[in-house]
This record gives C-alpha cells, structure tokens and sequence, in this order.
C-alpha cells in the first residue's frame, strides 16, 4: 500500500476546467487527456502516458507545469541511466579535498567521514530534486521505456513512497507530492508493477480536426486553405511506411515555414521544396515523393 503523504492542494477544479487552462498555454486537449490529467492531479497519483513519438507527451507535461505555475525537473531515460543519474551522487572531488584538509589538521578519521557526507557534498539528481522541493512541481520521467529495466525498481520506491533514502542521511519524504508524468514510446513493455501505480494515458496523433485547431492556435496568420491542405497531406504521410512518421511540432514547423516562404498553396513544388521541415531521414523523403507521385 502507498504510505500517506501531506495533503497537496489540487490544480485544477474540473475536467472542463483542465481543457480551459491547458488551452491557455496552447496546448489544446481533448476529454480523455483532460480527464486523466484531472484525476492525476486529484488522485495524486502518477500519470503514464504512452504513444508513438511526435504526439505531445512531453509537451503536455510542460503545458501542465505552466498553468500550475509549477517547476518542470525533467529526468530523461536512456539506455545506461542509473541511479547517480536518476537520484543522487555524492561529489567526489570535494569529498577528497575535505579528507586531504582533515587529514593535516586535527579531526580523526570518525569526524571527517561525517563532515564529507554533509548536505553540501550531495549532488541531487532529478528525482530527489522533485522530491524534495516545497514549491509546486511536475516531475516529469521521460521516455521511462529507454531506461533499461533494473531503474523500474527504483521508480517503484519513489512512485510509491515519494522518498528517498540515503543512507549517509537517512529517509528524504516529499512534504509536498509532485504531480508525476512517465512518458512511453512502447519500445518495450512496462513491468505491471510501475503500472499498476499509475494511471494510464494512451496519446495518438491527433484527427484532422483537432490538428487543424492546433495549427490554428500556434501559426494563427497561416491562411485555413493551406491548412486544410497541410493537415491532408500529413496525414496521408503518417498513413506511409516510414522510419519516422511527422510529430505534431513538425507540421506546425511545416505551417511556419509555408508561411515564411510566402507561399500560398501546397502544391507539388511547395511540398518537394520543403519536405525536410517533416521527414528528417532520406529513405522517408524518397519514398514520399514517390507515393505522393511528386513530378
């Protein structure tokens, strides 16, 4: 069972209320993200969310540490990320130099070994920063699916507990819970043991219709015929075999980078000339040009 922790105040009063302050930061959400977005925010439980790369996962962390006027401490997973990464190390180099002075002065061997493990040699890492910060805070794992599989138990310790022992100092425990987001490409499967101390988001691009919005609300001066055209025509790319199908921030890069150009229509030349802003491998632009039948 998850051990209680300090009451933290919620963000957000309602799920409309969660679409309605997420829309000011230009993140535009639809019911079921707002609504596991509400019920992390009221449960205090963490939040996984789970998607192809491109569908604002990280993004949405960010829009929800900018409405809650909350620090965003990021940890990103890779292959090889340990616990000195995700946790704490102690600083070595200034750890010496204190036992080299003590070595020269007075202090036996038992006062200097309690001096170098002080608070002042602790290097804190993501996530005993998260843990340990008063003010409010969006802890955000990101690409937790990276990570290689023996880090799942020490999120397990901080997901269920919120604190961090160090043995030097002893338990850390949050006075105030971060609101928790995991983020998962699905390269590999999750343990059902981290899960089942989330809850569950799965994202997927957005419909044409959202897209549009979207588009809408971050290149406001894009003329809505080229809109509707740019929105087609990525959708029919992600319909592609590709290595890497086209993120939401690259078709608005796409839409700001028409607008640049001064262009007014999508046509051939104009997606020829400017298919880098969305498919960044050769192989992807190639077979592109050749199912899109671009003369």
């Amino acid at each position: 069972m998850d051990r209680a922790l300090p009451t933290t105040p919620p963000v957000f009063a309602s799920v409309d209320d969660v679409i309605a302050r997420l829309a000011e930061t230009g993140y535009l959400a639809d019911k079921g993200t707002a609504t596991a977005v509400f019920l992390a925010d009221r449960l205090g439980k963490p939040l996984l969310i789970e998607g192809p790369a491109g569908v604002g996962k990280t993004e949405l962390s960010r829009a929800v540490a900018q409405t809650a006027g909350a620090e965003l401490v990021r940890l990103q997973c890779y292959e090889g990320v340990d616990e000195s990464r995700a946790l704490y190390e102690w600083n070595h180099a200034k750890q010496i130099l204190r036992i080299q002075a003590g070595a020269s002065g007075e202090n036996g061997w038992d006062e200097t070994r309690q001096d170098v493990f002080a608070e002042e040699f602790l290097l804190s890492r993501p996530l005993l920063t998260a843990i340990r910060r008063e003010d409010p805070t969006v802890l955000l794992i990101d690409e937790v699916d990276k990570a290689d599989v023996e880090i799942e138990g020490l999120l397990l310790e901080v997901l269920s507990d919120f604190a961090v022992t160090v043995p030097e100092l002893g338990t850390i425990t949050a006075t105030r819970k971060p609101f928790t987001v995991l983020t998962s490409n699905g390269t590999r499967e999750l343990s059902e043991a981290l899960k089942r101390r989330c809850l569950f988001l799965h994202l997927d691009f957005p419909d044409a219709d959202l897209e549009r919005r979207i588009l809408a609300s971050r290149v406001p001066e894009l003329p809505e015929a080229i809109a509707e055209q740019l929105v087609r025509t990525v959708r029919v790319l992600r319909g592609m075999q590709l290595k890497k199908l086209p993120s939401v921030a690259e078709t608005i890069d796409w839409g700001r980078t028409l607008l640049a150009l001064g262009m007014d229509t999508l046509d051939d030349d104009a997606i020829r000339s400017t298919l880098g802003v969305v498919l960044k491998h050769q192989a992807d632009q190639q077979r592109a040009e050749s199912e899109l039948r671009l003369n």
